[in-house]
C-alpha cells in the first residue's frame, strides 16, 4: 500500500540479509528470471541487494510466459533460484510443481489472496492497467479515455500491447478489456471482439517490454501497467500521460517464487527476504508501483499517481485462480480469431 509522506528509509527489515551466505550451488550469486534493469527498479533492488550480501544479482530479460515456459523446460536440472512473474503464471508453477514452499514472517502482512498457503508463490508489488500515451505522437487526436475510444480509426496503428500468448501484462489487458465490457473469465466475447476490431486498425503486439517504444513514439499508446508510464513521465521526463480507462480496469499483481531446486537456494531465500524488506519495497515504489507492505513513500511519489478515490473506483481486483485457469481457453480464441 502506498502512505503519503516523506520516507525514512529503515533497514531493519533488510537486517536477515545483510550477511551473505553460499548457496547451494557453492557460488556467491543468485539467479533471477525476469528481472528486467528497467523495469518496476529491478536494478536498483538488485543492486542493493548485491550491496548488503556480497552475492550476485545479474538481471533477466524474459517475461512472464518466457520464465514459465523456461522453468518448465529446466525442471530436471534448473537454472533459476527465484522467478518473478504475474500472478497467474505463479499460480501455474505451482501446479506444475515447479517452485517451492517459502516462509518468511513477512508473509502474514500480505492477504490470503494475494500468496499461496505455503509461499510458493507471493505478491510484492501491484500496478493497474493503463493507457500510457505519448501526446506528443498522437498528433490532434485527443487523449482517449475509455477501452472504447480506442476502435476509432483515429487510432489506427496507434495502439500496441505485450503479447497475451507469451506476457503477463498482455493477458491481464485482455482480461481487463473483457471485463469493462461486461464480459467475465467464462465468456470472452467482449474482449475477443474488441481486439479482432484492434488488430483491424494495426494493433502493435510486441513480445519484451515496450516502454522505450512509447518514449520514442513508436507506439504512441500503450496499454501497459500503469507505474510504467508514471516512470516515464516523471523520471523519464517522457511526453506521457497516464490514463485509467472509464469503464474500469484491472489490478496486477506480481508475484515471486522459490525455484525448486535451483542451484543457490539459499542465495534464492535471501533475495526473497530483501524484496519483502522495507528497503525493497520502497524502491518499488519509487517506481510507482504499489507494495505489497504497508511502507511510506515520497509525497511526490504519491502524489503524482492518480488520486487514491479514483483508483479504488476504476481498478478491481479479480478472481485470480478463475483467471488462470481459463487462461488456456483464452489463448485458443486468441489464436483462432484474433490471430488467425
Amino acid at each position: 500500500m502506498i502512505n503519503k509522506g516523506v520516507v525514512t528509509v529503515s533497514l531493519a527489515g533488510a537486517v536477515m540479509v545483510m550477511t551473505a551466505c553460499s548457496g547451494g550451488g557453492g557460488d556467491d550469486i543468485v539467479i533471477s528470471y525476469n528481472t528486467p534493469d528497467e523495469w518496476a527498479n529491478w536494478g536498483a533492488v538488485l543492486e542493493e541487494f548485491t550491496s548488503a550480501t556480497g552475492i550476485a544479482a545479474p538481471n533477466d530479460p524474459k517475461n512472464s510466459g518466457q520464465t514459465l515456459a523456461a522453468l518448465e523446460s529446466e525442471a530436471a536440472a534448473p537454472a533459476a533460484d527465484v522467478a518473478y512473474y504475474g500472478i497467474v503464471f505463479g499460480m501455474e508453477a505451482q501446479a506444475k510443481g515447479l517452485v517451492a514452499p517459502f516462509e518468511s514472517d513477512a508473509l502474514s502482512e500480505i492477504p490470503d489472496d494475494l500468496k499461496a498457503d505455503d509461499g510458493s508463490w507471493f505478491t510484492v508489488h501491484q500496478g493497474a492497467i493503463a493507457f500510457l500515451v505519448n501526446t506528443d505522437a498522437i498528433g490532434d487526436a485527443p487523449v482517449p479515455q475509455c477501452w472504447e475510444d480506442l476502435t476509432d480509426p483515429a487510432y489506427a496503428n496507434m495502439v500496441g500491447f505485450l503479447d497475451p500468448a507469451s506476457a503477463a501484462v498482455g493477458y491481464s489487458v485482455m482480461a481487463a478489456v473483457n471485463y469493462a465490457l461486461g464480459g467475465d473469465e467464462n465468456s470472452w466475447d467482449p474482449g475477443i471482439t474488441w481486439a479482432s476490431t484492434m488488430r483491424q486498425q494495426g494493433l502493435a503486439l510486441p513480445t519484451q517490454t515496450a516502454t522505450s517504444a512509447v518514449q520514442q513514439g513508436e507506439i504512441p499508446i500503450l496499454i501497459d501497467a500503469d507505474f510504467n508510464g508514471y516512470k516515464l513521465a516523471n523520471i523519464d521526463d517522457a511526453p506521457v500521460e497516464v490514463v485509467l480507462p472509464c469503464e474500469g480496469t484491472l489490478a496486477v499483481p506480481y508475484v515471486m517464487s522459490l525455484v525448486d531446486g535451483g542451484p543457490n537456494e539459499e542465495n534464492g531465500r535471501e533475495l526473497l527476504e530483501f524484496v519483502l524488506s522495507d528497503e525493497a519495497q520502497q524502491l518499488f515504489a519509487e517506481y510507482y508501483l504499489r507494495p505489497v507492505r504497508d511502507v511510506e513513500v515520497p509525497a511526490d511519489v504519491a502524489e503524482a499517481m492518480v488520486p487514491a478515490e479514483e483508483y479504488e473506483e476504476r481498478v478491481q481486483a479479480r478472481d485470480f485462480n478463475a483467471l488462470n485457469s481459463a487462461m488456456d481457453d483464452f489463448l485458443g480464441r486468441w489464436s483462432a480469431e484474433v490471430m488467425g
